[in-house]
């Protein structure tokens, strides 16, 4: 978590069957006001528990969608 950089991920590190493992499960930015959901790959509805403490759809953008098809998701586009 870098608080500083409004950047925040957890991530999956280690070895699996001889092979090294290295991806994100969660990852959000805090840019221009917005929340920019990079990456959830969580079964927990993260977008869902922000809009339920109050953060609108105007203010999240899913950004592991492109940015062409970010206005179809009825979240913010950037």
């Amino acid at each position: 978590m870098d608080t500083e950089r409004d950047h925040y991920q957890i991530l999956t590190i280690g070895w699996e069957d001889g092979k090294r493992v290295y991806y994100p499960i969660f990852h959000l930015d805090i840019r221009n006001d917005k929340i920019w959901v990079q990456e959830d790959a969580t079964d927990y509805d993260l977008v869902g528990e922000l809009e339920r403490h109050g953060i609108a759809k105007s203010d999240i953008v899913l950004a592991f969608h492109a940015p062409y098809k970010r206005p179809y998701t009825g979240y913010a586009v950037a």
